[in-house]
């Protein structure tokens, strides 16, 4: 069988190893960190959310983002100094206005296809990841939103999803840990959590045993093709040896899964990818007592106006994100975009000790319609599976199915066309 690379070893580049095992391919993963899902798979929100699917492309959303521009704990933080990319990637955000109800539907529906995969794949493989089902739950705090996330809730229900309205009194019988007024919610019992870094890290595991190459510490320099990709990379030398060690990877295709960075692949393959890192923000609340185990809450929450999630990581670890700031490639964690996070906890869970709190940053790539780039490049044997944005975790076993298929078509039909002409040839 072709042997196929993979640029990332983040959730979305190891799903797809494991569905392109699965079809008989013989499979290279390379990624500059030392484990899989070391970067934006590391530490996010947790959530299989197919009712987070809503889309960002609305004026509502520029709206808020030009009034919290000079706030420095806005939930949405643009940095104004100008940059040609950052200004493109928003000039066609505003231009995808038009599509935010088709984008929704068809993220739903994506969404909801993409968990029953990756249950699958947890349950036929064994995998631990501090899985919950309890649902989700949105929280809103006043009638003018929760009338707002009336229309909203039309949308993805049209979608195919299985979400309903519910009142104050219910809000809090879902999940009694909660604290505060609220005016209701929508509750999304097929939805769930877990751990994204256990499920990357024990899925690529699995790869390995069955037959992967994993290449880590790996810096990829170039990526040329003359009959087959030529993949230039240095990673460091095995183990015991000193140094960088200087190597050419040759595929018959390459996928690239490679987060944010994978603007700059796809640039070296001649293919534009407008992906902006849209940087966001969590908290891992370690529950060290009691007391805060029990005041934590099980049931997933989404807070719509702060732009907050959560969700409970076992026993004793409670995750906390939100936030996006447009600030490029930085990676620095902010204590003023920090600190919301933990105000946040300890007014909605004021048991809940935060002595002990990990924060953590990461850059969601993003596209300007907020639907992942799955397919085709523009050269034969290129492929692309990125661009998740926030719906990396909730798309990816779903994404890598459908670039798994298009590899295996592609790649088919290329075998069958050699065949044809080397019988033409003989003939």
């Amino acid at each position: 069988m072709p042997h196929i690379a993979i640029i990332g070893a983040g959730i979305t580049g190891v799903t797809t190893a494991y569905s392109l095992l699965n079809r008989g391919y013989s499979v290279t993963v390379i990624d500059r960190q030392r484990y899989a899902g070391m970067e934006t798979s590391f530490a996010n929100g947790g959530q299989l959310s197919a009712s987070n699917a809503e889309v960002w492309n609305s004026w509502s959303t520029v709206f808020k983002g030009v009034k919290w521009m000079l706030r420095r704990d806005a939930p949405l933080l643009m940095n104004p100094a100008p940059t040609w990319h950052k200004y493109a990637w928003l000039g066609e955000f505003v231009l995808n206005i038009g599509s935010y109800r088709n984008n929704t539907i068809e993220t739903v529906r994506l969404a909801i296809a993409a968990r029953e995969h990756l249950f699958a794949i947890a349950e036929r493989e064994g995998i631990d990841f501090d899985h919950e089902r309890r649902g989700i739950l949105h929280i809103y705090r006043d009638k003018a939103s929760f009338q707002q996330a009336l229309k909203v809730n039309a949308i993805l229900v049209d979608g195919g999803l299985d979400r309903r309205p519910v009142t104050a009194a219910e809000v809090k019988s879902i999940e009694p840990a909660l604290h505060g007024n609220f005016f209701g919610g929508f509750y999304t019992p097929s939805d769930s959590t877990g751990d994204i870094h256990k499920f990357t890290y024990g899925l690529a595991k699995v790869c390995e045993r069955r037959g992967a190459r994993f290449i880590f510490d790996a810096t990829v320099r170039r990526i040329d093709r003359d009959g087959v990709h030529c993949i230039e990379c240095s990673h460091d030398a095995p183990s015991g040896d000193q140094g960088r060690v200087d190597q050419i990877i040759e595929a018959d295709g390459v996928v690239i899964c490679a987060g944010s960075a994978s603007r700059n692949f796809a640039a070296m393959l001649g293919d534009r990818l407008n992906i902006y890192p849209v940087k966001g923000y969590s908290i891992t609340v370690h529950l060290d007592d009691e007391q805060s185990r029990k005041a934590a809450p099980w049931v997933s929450l989404l807070d719509d106006g702060a732009k907050i999630v959560t969700s409970r990581l076992g026993a004793d670890r409670f995750r906390v994100a939100g936030t996006a700031e447009l600030n490029g490639m930085n990676r620095d964690i902010r204590q003023d975009r920090i600190k919301p996070l933990v105000d946040w906890t300890r007014a909605l869970f004021p048991s809940v000790d935060t002595n002990r709190v990990v924060p953590w940053a990461g850059l969601r790539p993003m596209m300007p319609n907020m639907m992942p780039r799955v397919g085709k490049g523009r050269m034969p044997g290129v492929f692309y599976n990125t661009g998740h944005g926030h719906l990396g975790w909730t798309l990816s076993a779903a994404t890598a199915e459908m670039v798994a298929e298009c590899v295996a078509g592609e790649l088919t039909a290329n075998r069958a066309e050699r065949f044809h002409l080397e019988a033409d040839r003989m003939a």
